[in-house]
């Protein structure tokens, strides 16, 4: 349309070019070079594992999670050693350690929900119900079924109460640190594999599918504990199974929280008996168990005795009648259904 300066001697419109016949000195024509720009829009093939049409899979969120989660504990195993750089250490440097335990699981947690765009409680930890009602049922029915446990124990002649090994202030004192020492331990475990994986699994897979799944690691992680043994780990897969439906039921985390503080505090202190493998020292009474592994857990303690399933069984029962209502869906919510 434009006659640019080389056209110094253009061509009337009527006359047509035709294309030079082809001879055998002629090159061939080269193929058009692809498109870089093609090139340029082919997607990585991670990013077709991790990332779907509507944005990061479930399964990658909550690799990030454990991922952040793994350089929370780094930075706090570096910081410990350079603080306390000898194995073992007084009683008190074990609340410093599961204190940053849960730091690793919550701490990512409050990140994740600035990615999601949700409330943190969404996660199952509300302010609003912060050692409210939940918390402290919870706390009863957790000291109530081992207590039972315990007594079934007593009664088939395979557990002494022994006599008091503390006494005056001790009582109190040692009381105390274990309550708060399986506080954090509470949240630490129920953040981490009922918090917010359970959320974010439960969107990819569904909410029961998802408690398998994480149920079966939280028995797994009991493994690396002194003294554990298959029965044990068998045990404290299932309690955590109970405890996904506790959370279900209830809508967040805080029953769970206290069931699982009351049942550690009442094996460690209370009965002093070991609790998954492990005897912690300050206990209350000198108290013993004496039988057969199946029936006492042997080195595992009550959660390794065979009689704990009835326990487990019990519970589900139980808990299934009085909270019959799901207040917590599968979208992450709380809700009120009419059936589980």
């Amino acid at each position: 349309m434009f006659q640019t300066p080389m056209d110094t001697n253009p061509l009337p419109p009527s006359v047509e070019v035709s294309p030079a016949p082809a001879t055998a000195d002629t090159p061939p024509l080269a193929s058009p070079a692809p498109s870089m720009a093609i090139e340029g829009r082919r997607e990585s093939p991670f990013r077709e594992v991790l990332i779907g049409p509507d944005g990061m899979y479930a399964g990658t969120r909550w690799l990030i999670y454990l991922a952040m989660g793994g350089i929370v504990l780094l930075m706090e195993g570096a910081l410990m050693h350079f603080a306390h750089p000898h194995a073992g250490g007084p009683v008190g440097w074990g609340m410093v350690v599961e204190a940053g335990m849960m730091l690793a699981a919550i701490l990512p947690g409050l990140v994740m929900a600035r990615i999601e765009d949700r409330p943190f409680g969404d996660f199952g930890l509300p302010a609003r119900g912060a050692f409210g009602r939940n918390f402290w049922v919870g706390t009863l029915w957790g000291i109530t079924s081992l207590t039972v446990l315990m007594l079934v124990l007593r009664a088939a002649g395979a557990f002494s109460f022994g006599s008091l090994d503390l006494h005056g202030a001790r009582i109190v004192k040692f009381a105390l640190y274990y309550a708060m020492l399986f506080l954090l331990t509470g949240f630490f475990e129920e953040f981490l594999l009922r918090g917010y994986s359970q959320w974010v699994l439960s969107k990819g897979m569904g909410f029961w599918p998802a408690a398998a799944l994480l149920s079966i690691s939280f028995g797994a992680v009991h493994g690396g504990n002194p003294g554990e043994a298959k029965t044990g780990l068998v045990a404290a897969g299932l309690i955590g199974f109970f405890l996904c439906l506790t959370l279900r039921r209830t809508g967040d985390l805080w029953w769970a929280v206290g069931f699982h503080m009351a049942w550690d505090w009442g094996e460690s202190y209370l009965y002093s008996v070991p609790d998954s493998g492990a005897v912690l020292p300050g206990h209350l009474i000198s108290s013993s168990l004496h039988g057969p592994d199946w029936l006492t857990g042997g080195s595992v303690g009550p959660e390794g005795s065979y009689l704990v399933f009835g326990v487990i069984v019990a519970l589900w029962v139980l808990f299934d009648r009085v909270y019959p209502e799901v207040k917590y869906g599968a979208n992450g919510v709380t809700r009120t259904l009419s059936s589980s």
